[in-house]
Order: structure tokens, then C-alpha cells, then sequence
């Protein structure tokens, strides 16, 4: 019995064709490596410390150095056997009803009592914004960073599980649109969240249709090649991965606004949309799914762009009427 890798036996199991869809789905996987690691630069956590606004209006006004307000504010605790400054505790004193000179050897702090912080925190940082930075997710909140990541994974599972239904129920290449939008609106919600608990919601289904659309674009992208190919054709669309690894830090030198790169890592499943135009749909979802002619007419397509003969068995692999041949 005639198979379809039988045909891609005639047509090119690995031709031009092949070739300019893999590179068009290799494009795919670079901007997962930002969606998923991303985190990295935009979750960015800065040297931090509390922030005492009676100390920042003296600094502002005597010239300090952040390393003079720092003093006054913060106690050093023990730290790995070393006194280190405290990045969740500030001391505790009513600077409205004591005496604070620009000389800031004066004054010891020493036996100050403490407390947590209670006006915010200041970072030791210049010009990168993250959503750290942002929403103060530092000492009793650092585990909100770990959620931002965790609800991503989450998405990432459901995500993985709903499109794969879908692509074998509406196809690889309709789920594969349709999670490039998802994408592309979702990618630029988190850019412009207000609060952080929109962050999450924004993140969460972000991660859900990033995961599905690069599981789909692996499926269709190994379907239309030969057998022996779809290993190495599978290895390098891994590989794609890392090298958008290699890339999202260039990236991130350039754009130091946690928001603003998450537009560019948004940016090119947008630009994928027009991918409806230039990917075929799986040949071997299409015979499975009984629409033959249509499977007929990509198999056509990748023969004459590969420059191959066109098989005279395809009818018989389709399961169609075979027509006379006038050659």
C-alpha cells in the first residue's frame, strides 16, 4: 500500500519546499526563548534598601551621596559572617522631632532600635526598569517574582494539553494562527498591565498559547518531511531555541524598559500572523481527516517546488478514483 512518505520519495523528502518552511518555523522558535526566560532581565532585582522620605528630602537637599543617606537609614545585620546592609529593615527614627545636619558623621545609629520597612524601598540601579522595581516585589513579596514565572509554566501546561486537542481537531496550521494571535494580544496586555494581579492573569495566557504554537509548529514541521529527516529536523528547531537564548541578552542591552521588551519579544508572533499566507497545512492531518483533495494539491505544490516529477501513484495514496495520465 502507498503511503505519504512513499510520495515524499518522489517529491523531496527534503527539498527547497522543506527547506523554506523550516526556516520560517525556525523564526518561530526564537522569541520562546524570551517568553520563557525573559524573566531574567525583566524580573531584574537591583541592590535594594528602605526608603525613609524625611532622609531622601535632607539628601536631596545636602548633596548626599546614596551611600550617605544609605548610613542613616539602614542597619548592618550579620550576613555569611560579615556586617552587610540590610535590604529589608531601616531604622527607627522620627526625624521630625530630631536634629539632622548635612554632616552625617554626627549622628550613631548603632543602638537605634529597628523595624521593617515602612515608605518603600530605593534601588541601587541606573536606567533599567523592571516589574521588580515597579511593584516592590522585594523581602516579604520576593515570592511574587517566583509566581510571575510560576503562572507562565502554568500556562505552559494547560496550553500544551488544549492545543494539541485542537490541532488534531481543526488542524496544525488553524492552531497555529490562532495561537499567534493569542500571542500577540496577550504578549502586549502584560506589556501595559496596571497591577500585578492583571500581570498574572495577562501571563498566564500568554504562556498558554507560546507553548501550544511552538508544540503545533513542531508537529507540522516534521510532518511534511521525509522519515529519516525528522529527527535532525526536530534537533534544530530546538536548537532555534537556544540560539533566541543567545540573542535575547543583545536584545535586553538595548531595551532597558521591562515593558518596552516585552513588546519586542511580542512583536514577531504578530508579524507571524501573516504565516497563513506561506505555511501549507499538514498534508498527513489533511489524508486523516478525509480531505484529499486538498492534501493532493500540497503534495503538487511541494513537487513542483522541489522540481520533481509529480508521482503517478498519488491518487492511489490519497484513496481517490485514479485519472488517465496523457503522458
Amino acid at each position: 500500500m502507498t503511503t505519504f512518505d512513499d510520495i515524499l520519495e518522489e517529491t523531496g523528502k527534503f527539498g527547497r519546499y522543506q527547506k523554506r518552511i523550516f526556516a520560517l518555523f525556525c523564526v518561530l522558535s526564537l522569541p520562546f526563548a524570551g517568553v520563557y526566560v525573559g524573566i531574567v532581565f525583566q524580573g531584574f532585582t537591583p541592590d535594594h534598601w528602605c526608603r525613609d522620605s524625611a532622609v531622601v528630602e535632607r539628601r536631596q537637599a545636602c548633596g548626599w551621596s546614596l551611600a550617605d543617606g544609605r548610613r542613616l537609614t539602614v542597619p548592618r545585620v550579620n550576613s555569611s559572617g560579615a556586617l552587610q546592609p540590610s535590604s529589608c529593615e531601616q531604622y527607627e527614627v522620627d526625624w521630625n522631632s530630631t536634629t539632622l545636619s548635612c554632616d552625617t558623621q554626627e549622628l550613631d545609629l548603632n543602638k537605634t532600635s529597628t523595624t521593617a520597612c515602612k515608605d518603600g524601598w530605593e534601588y541601587d540601579y541606573e536606567g533599567r526598569q523592571s516589574f521588580v522595581t515597579e511593584f516592590d516585589m522585594v523581602c516579604s513579596d520576593g515570592w511574587l517574582v517566583d509566581m510571575y514565572q510560576s503562572t507562565l509554566n502554568m500556562g505552559f501546561l494547560f496550553g500544551s494539553i488544549a492545543t494539541g486537542y485542537l490541532s488534531d481537531r481543526f488542524g496544525r496550521k488553524m492552531s497555529l494562527m490562532m495561537s499567534n494571535l493569542l500571542n500577540g494580544i496577550t504578549g502586549i496586555l502584560v506589556a501595559v498591565a496596571p497591577d500585578y494581579v492583571s500581570l498574572l492573569v495577562f501571563r498566564a495566557l500568554y504562556g498558554f498559547g507560546v507553548k501550544g504554537g511552538w508544540m503545533v509548529g513542531y508537529v507540522l514541521v516534521t510532518e511534511i518531511e521525509g522519515l529519516e529527516f525528522r529527527r535532525t529536523v526536530g534537533v534544530l528547531y530546538e536548537m532555534c531555541f537556544s540560539v533566541g537564548l543567545l540573542l535575547l541578552p543583545l536584545l535586553a542591552y538595548f531595551i532597558t524598559d521591562w515593558r518596552w521588551l516585552q513588546v519586542a519579544i511580542t512583536v514577531p508572533y504578530i508579524l507571524m500572523l501573516s504565516y497563513y499566507w506561506f505555511i501549507p497545512e499538514s498534508p498527513r492531518w489533511l489524508l486523516s481527516q478525509k480531505k484529499k483533495s486538498k492534501a493532493i494539491k500540497i503534495t503538487k505544490d511541494i513537487a513542483r517546488e522541489n522540481k520533481k516529477p509529480l508521482p503517478r501513484n498519488i491518487e492511489v495514496a490519497a484513496g481517490l478514483p485514479v485519472r488517465p495520465r496523457s503522458d
